[in-house]
């Protein structure tokens, strides 16, 4: 039996058009939230991707056949491949690069606590209080497949935190706080999350297989990263030449993240303490003025194209998603049971450590609230076993991050003015 022309043209797209009409998707929704909508960018692009995806749906319950198109190209972008085997390096060495080392070593103990004992904290209370009230809308979900849940949603997203702080006008030392939190929790809920998933499995996970994988993840990345960017800052501080040094850069980003993942090491660490390593120690005593500006200016570029990108990618992903009713359902009740949990992980330690120091006003609703989910929540779903609890774990996590970037993200500006003016 022969392929229909249009099978034929999907399977016949390779890399280079699907990115090209990824970016050219960017592009022209980009314009649009400029001259028309005037929407925070990555939120704007979500929103617009996310409608167009419902307008496809919904021609496609209609029996127009480009919704199964559409659905067919974006399967053969695998955005858990696409974002953490790809993406990822760059944004977190992106936003790495530009957060000030001083102000993170004084806020090193809050974030150490949110990054660890606070994500653990959300990882059981969200994976128990789903647990509890799935039967109640008569869904069955095994208890270790609502812990994994609550493991993949938990971290907060570095990537759609990073772009809305820039604009939400947070106390500097309160955006230190969400911000290190967000680029640290992943290495954490990485360990969670595959410790959990190797039961699932059939693999046995003990204490001592759970502490290895984290040494190897997390602290291994840690110093992957270090050893990656004291060499690269060894190399930039014998030039003086901004076209090497941004070559540079650039394989540091990558090399690192490379490295770490051949070495069954944590990528996003690798790549948060390149990028730290370099914006500091790099910035200041290897390269010239010259240099940072055209540093800045690329990395600035890559970030943008990227995000954009990426947020498009997270707007069509509903297209593969099981829309049942009672799927969606069940991820518009996980989203303040995801709240409310992360309300009490922030809470935990912070009341702990008020005994010794001081908060800004209203510090646990905007980490609450600045709390904000995204393309690695959708990512590590999609890296889950097929089947039924794969689908409704992908929903429940799409729904989720949706209400996050969206809601959360518009309206983290007007928390903090009004937290600030109390």
């Amino acid at each position: 039996m022969s392929a229909r022309p249009d099978e034929l043209g999907i399977a016949l797209m390779g890399l280079f058009e699907i990115s090209a009409a990824l970016v050219t998707l960017a592009a022209l929704f980009s314009y649009i939230n400029h001259r028309w909508i005037r929407l925070p960018t990555t939120i704007g692009l979500m929103a617009m991707a996310l409608g167009l995806s419902l307008v496809l749906v919904a021609l496609g319950t209609l029996g127009f056949g480009i919704e199964r198109q559409a659905e067919q190209i974006l399967a053969r972008v695998a955005f858990d491949d696409a974002l953490l085997h790809g993406m990822l390096g760059f944004l977190l060495f992106a936003g790495a690069l530009h957060v000030e080392l001083n102000d993170l070593m004084r806020e090193k103990w809050v974030i150490g606590a949110l990054a660890s004992v606070g994500l653990l904290i959300s990882t059981v209370l969200v994976g128990g209080l789903l647990w509890l009230v799935l039967p109640l809308l008569g869904l069955a979900l095994p208890f270790m497949y609502c812990l994994l849940f609550g493991a993949l949603i938990s971290p907060t997203d570095p990537i759609a935190v990073l772009g809305i702080l820039k604009t939400a006008g947070a106390p500097r030392s309160l955006e230190t706080k969400i911000t290190g939190e967000s680029l640290f929790n992943d290495g954490v809920a990485v360990v969670v999350f595959l410790a959990l998933l190797e039961t699932v499995t059939g693999h046995e996970a003990t204490v001592g297989s759970v502490t290895r994988l984290f040494v190897q993840e997390a602290i291994g990345g840690g110093l992957l990263g270090l050893g990656c960017g004291l060499l690269a800052y060894w190399l930039i501080r014998d030039v003086d030449s901004y076209e090497v040094e941004i070559l540079l850069t650039l394989a540091l980003a990558m090399g690192s993240y490379a490295l770490a993942g051949a070495l069954h090491a944590s990528g996003p660490i690798a790549a948060v303490m390149a990028g730290l390593l370099m914006g500091n120690q790099g910035r200041q005593f290897a390269m010239s003025t010259k240099t940072r500006e055209h540093v800045d200016t690329f990395w600035e570029l890559v970030d943008e194209l990227l995000n954009a990108v990426l947020f498009v990618l997270i707007g069509l992903e509903v297209l593969v998603i099981t829309l049942r009713v009672e799927y969606v359902l069940a991820g518009v009740i996980a989203i303040p049971l995801v709240l409310l949990c992360r309300l009490a992980s922030v809470t935990a330690p912070v009341v702990v450590m008020r005994l010794r120091r001081t908060f800004s006003p209203g510090a646990i609703r905007i980490m609450t609230w600045g709390g904000i989910r995204g393309g690695i929540s959708v990512a590590l779903a999609l890296s889950l076993p097929a089947g039924t609890p794969r689908e409704m774990v992908l929903t429940i996590t799409y729904c989720v991050v949706a209400f996050s970037i969206i809601v959360q993200g518009l309206t983290l500006e007007r928390l903090v003015r009004s937290s600030s003016a109390t």
